[in-house]
């Protein structure tokens, strides 16, 4: 027999698995004899208050052994003799897709314009040390694409908790720790991802599939209306229909786009800081206690939401015991990302801090048409490359000079590898963003005592939130709404924000290509 109960238990509790089967039998009212094992389904820290609760569902198994199967495994068949597909990108949406692609019947041809994800270390390396960008491998571009380096977090709003379980347990089935499908924020890691990402490109070599680095989708075959496939940097041709999945930071794609009058448009997208407390602070105020985490917890984590002005501002990407990492994908641009090992073991707290812009507020950009804001970002990115010194030193500034228009005399140790300098921030970032930070940032101060000080850091720019333009899709038959065979797909198409969202929105477009497919 099994039975499911709910248990508020302190984090010691919470840690030693025998101590949470001894209160699920007092609770259950069932002899601790009697049960054979538990299983945490569950997890969650409820902070609200001084005294810290971990919230944990738990399974038990009463007079029965416990089946050994932590996931569910997905069967890969060989597609080798299958009818072909194209998917641009090796992002979380193009391996998803491909995957989802093989599961239907369909055989995957993966073309990624960067390279593996062991050797794409080498050059963010360099690109840390030197200060040198391959505009074809970096933290953006590459297997994994950027989601390779944004710390591994699997937390997505989707209401859709099927999808969202089918995607965690494919990460489990290729090396995953299967707590991520327990903790209610779960996180694999930047550390471990390149192996379960290896793993993903050996499944769909070894069922059939192609993997094709370094080449570079350079143009769209479009015949009557209708894709035929693409041309790349390689000389190579690759045939059939296509799932675009190339990320949020490929302009290039964008403008190809443009230049062939494929139909796109601007949309909104979140630009600002990333901003770096030391991470013992977010513990005393996340946990309410002067000591910090303890033994028992990990490091805290934040997020919020404000209104400024006329706009949200809110937290985005938060990586407790992480660093900032640069995200330049090109020439004369300073980006910052941030990322976490693990373990979230270092002494910072990272988090993206930003305010919602629309292309209206912006009017002096609109004779750039549906590429408004992404001109608006590339120069924001530019005026940060100036101020970091034409490197990929960041500008950055104390937190609390920031809101009080101060220059910063000196500057605090920072994660940042390639370094940082201090900048007047308050004096170059576009007003209508600065303004609604400050605003922001008392807001949070007044209800998060701790949290507006001159200890937090502030590095410029985060700009990579989204993507500043959306390839119109129909939402029916997930096809570009004027070129037949054309799936726009995951984050660069504007239809999904982080890992699980891509992955899902990978999947689907797998799912209409193969439908279609069906029907030819």
């Amino acid at each position: 027999m099994q039975k499911d109960i709910d248990l508020r238990i302190s984090p010691k509790e919470a840690a030693d698995i025998e101590m949470v089967k001894q209160i699920f039998a007092s609770q259950a009212d069932i002899p601790l004899q009697n049960i054979s094992s538990v299983r945490i389904l569950r997890r969650s820290i409820d902070a609200r208050q001084r005294n810290i609760f971990i919230n944990l569902k738990v399974r038990g198994y009463i007079d029965e052994v416990e089946n050994g199967a932590q996931f569910e495994s997905t069967y890969y068949p060989n597609v080798s003799e299958c009818p072909q597909a194209i998917v641009v990108g090796a992002g979380p949406a193009g391996l998803f897709a491909a995957l989802r692609l093989i599961e239907l019947g369909v055989r995957p041809i993966v073309v990624e314009r960067g390279k593996n994800v062991r050797d794409r270390k080498r050059d963010t390396a360099l690109m840390n040390r030197e200060h040198v960008v391959n505009p074809e491998s970096n933290y953006c571009f590459g297997e994994g694409g950027a989601g390779a380096y944004s710390d591994g977090k699997l937390y997505t709003r989707s209401k859709k908790r099927g999808n969202v379980e089918k995607i965690l347990n494919v990460f489990c089935q290729h090396g995953a720790h299967p707590s991520i499908l327990v903790d209610a924020h779960p996180h694999i890691g930047t550390d471990k991802l390149s192996g379960i990402i290896e793993k993903m490109r050996v499944q769909i070599i070894s069922s059939g599939g192609e993997v094709h680095f370094q080449t570079r989708m350079s143009k769209l075959i479009i015949e009557n209306n209708e894709i035929k496939g693409i041309e790349t940097n390689t000389g190579k041709t690759f045939l059939g229909q296509v799932i675009l999945a190339t990320g949020h930071s490929a302009r290039d794609v964008y403008y190809m786009l443009y230049d062939q009058k494929i139909k796109i448009e601007a949309k909104g997208l979140a630009v600002g800081f990333r901003i770096e407390h030391p991470a013992h602070l977010i513990d005393q105020i996340q946990y309410h206690c002067v000591e910090g985490r303890g033994e028992y917890l990990p490091a805290a984590e934040y997020s919020f939401v404000v209104q400024a002005g006329d706009r949200g501002v809110y937290s985005f990407c938060m990586c407790p015991g992480g660093t900032v990492v640069p995200s330049a994908s090109g020439p004369k641009q300073v980006v910052v990302n941030g990322m976490s090992p693990s373990n979230r073991g270092s002494r910072w707290s990272n988090s993206g801090v930003v305010v919602e812009i629309h292309p209206e507020d912006f009017p002096e950009y609109a004779k750039y048409n549906e590429l408004a804001l992404l001109k608006f970002q590339e120069d924001l990115e530019e005026l940060a490359w100036v101020h970091g010194g034409k490197t990929q030193v960041a500008p950055a500034q104390r937190m609390l000079d920031f809101v009080n228009n101060k220059i910063s005399s000196s500057l605090p140790d920072s994660s940042y590898a390639p370094g940082i300098v201090s900048s007047p921030m308050h004096e170059w970032m576009p007003k209508f963003v600065s303004s609604r930070l400050q605003e922001a940032f008392k807001k949070v101060g007044n209800n998060s005592k701790g949290y507006l000080t001159n200890e937090a850091l502030l590095l410029a720019v985060e700009s990579r939130t989204s993507s500043p333009v959306r390839v119109v899709r129909d939402r029916e038959t997930m096809q570009h709404v004027e070129i037949q065979g054309l799936y726009p797909c995951g984050e660069g198409a504007g239809y999904a924000g982080g890992i699980v969202s891509a992955a899902m929105d990978g999947e689907r477009c797998a799912e209409a290509l193969a439908a279609k497919m069906k029907e030819i």
